[in-house]
């Protein structure tokens, strides 16, 4: 049997006191982040008439991929939420949903959820209007990754652009924006405070030196 490596009681104890300190600049470090969040949703709110606000019914409804490419702006209808059905996939740390046109073309496109209308009983009954859109060109053959998780089900029409309905909406995911600069401030307090907590125990005696001077 091999030999069972326990951590010394030094490094036990810093490590404790670190992951205390943690705690609670882990709960600073979220406090400040869920201001900044709420304040950046304040600023990219959707404005009705702007990409990713609501289309009202003076919107042009796109059939297929020639209606996207010739209007400036559009809206796509789709049934109840079959366009959240398809396979879908990130892109640019975006979420694209592959959404198929009334033509039966399929496109990728960036969803701005929270300006979705449904003009059903619920979502799912009804067509779905989604937001104000426009196209944007891009290659998304160059990004293989994307490709394989969005065309899991069905090809894309065409991969030489994308629809977009997020705008100025588009804000990091809240788990994003909230929960990852909590984690790192936790695990930079662990990295400072180890080293800071056995340099004092050392130099009152109590923790070995991890460096002894040379006589």
């Amino acid at each position: 049997m091999g030999r069972r490596r326990v951590l010394p009681l030094d490094a036990f104890i810093c490590l404790l006191l670190s992951l205390i300190i943690s705690l609670g600049t882990g709960n600073i470090a979220n406090r400040v982040a869920v201001k900044l969040y709420e304040k950046e949703l304040l600023e990219h709110q959707a404005v009705d008439g702007e990409i990713g606000g609501r289309a009202d019914e003076t919107v042009f409804r796109a059939q297929s991929v020639e209606d996207l490419l010739s209007h400036d702006t559009f809206t796509i209808v789709s049934h109840g939420i079959q366009y959240r059905n398809e396979a879908a996939g990130f892109h640019g740390n975006f979420y694209y949903y592959g959404v198929e046109l009334p033509s039966g073309e399929r496109i990728a496109a960036r969803v701005n959820d929270d300006s979705v209308q449904s003009t059903g009983d619920s979502i799912f009954s009804g067509d779905t209007i989604l937001p104000l859109g426009r196209v944007v060109w891009e290659d998304l053959t160059e990004d293989e990754t994307f490709l394989s998780q969005i065309e899991h089900d069905v090809p894309l029409t065409r991969k030489d652009f994308y629809v977009d309905m997020v705008g100025n909406t588009a804000v990091l995911a809240e788990d994003l924006a909230i929960e990852t600069p909590k984690l790192i401030t936790q695990v930079l307090t662990v990295f400072v405070c180890y080293p800071v907590f056995h340099m004092l125990g050392s130099r009152l005696g109590i923790f070995p030196p991890y460096f002894k001077k040379k006589k």
